[in-house]
């Protein structure tokens, strides 16, 4: 989904409403408020998210080492799976059944680009096995399609902001790696820690979301990184869980 076009007919809803307000127009500081915000919003989309993750870990740590024309091969087919499919199979299903962008923003409307970046998601696990990626990789896409899961479940009464749900696992996931890629995570927390913070006030400011659905889509996004990202987390937890119900 376009993040830009969505944020720009969205804006006009911050405009104040009632009788003998619709003259009002917001002050040049709520105007720059609201810019700051859509700008936020269209640099952190969640989209672009497993595919940045890639990217870093292909240039930042030793994985640097592999041969170029390998991380090229990678980083396309995550393209692929994860922006390109899903971003076009969405504007494909816009234009068949003429919906505008903001048309989409409704939770019940959301169902089918869901299931659409859900199936392209499925497609590139499925692409990244055939080609036998080691498994901290692969886990990325894992994590990236478990909270695409959990966001159309709890999408039936509450809508989750994918947004802080993609913060919440580039946090996780920076937690989760810094062991494996040998790390000090405290400034890379810092760093995100403080993006996720203007991104879900971002998402707050535009009306995207209640306080509610941006906290919570954040607590999934560092809950599935952390259980899905590394099998000991998974497994320590399913050892936590055991222990206190039996």
């Amino acid at each position: 989904m376009n993040e830009t076009e969505i944020l720009e007919h969205k804006a006009e809803e911050l405009m104040p409403k009632g009788p003998g307000t619709a003259d009002i127009a917001l002050s040049h500081d709520e105007r720059n408020l609201v810019r700051a915000a859509r700008i936020v919003s269209m640099l952190f989309t969640p989209f672009s998210i497993p595919f940045l993750a890639f990217v870093v870990l292909f240039f930042c740590t030793y994985l640097r080492m592999m041969p170029l024309s390998y991380k090229l091969l990678v980083l396309g087919v995550v393209y692929c799976f994860t922006i390109f499919l899903p971003t076009f199979t969405i504007f494909l299903f816009r234009k068949m059944n003429g919906f505008s962008l903001r048309d989409l923003v409704e939770r019940r409307r959301r169902y089918v680009p869901f299931l659409l970046t859900i199936t392209s998601y499925a497609f590139g696990l499925a692409m990244m096995y055939r080609m036998r990626l080691p498994w901290y990789l692969v886990n990325i896409l894992w994590t990236a399609l478990v909270i695409m899961l959990i966001c159309v479940a709890l999408n039936l009464r509450w809508k989750l902001s994918e947004h802080m749900a993609g913060a919440g696992a580039v946090i996780g996931g920076v937690t989760v790696f810094c062991s494996l890629f040998n790390y000090n995570p405290v400034w890379w927390l810092c760093v995100f820690i403080l993006i996720a913070g203007m991104l879900g006030s971002a998402r707050i400011i535009l009306r995207h979301h209640t306080l509610g659905e941006v906290l919570g889509g954040f607590v999934v996004g560092l809950a599935c990184a952390l259980l899905v990202l590394d099998p000991f987390y998974g497994a320590m937890t399913k050892i936590f869980i055991h222990s206190i119900t039996h």
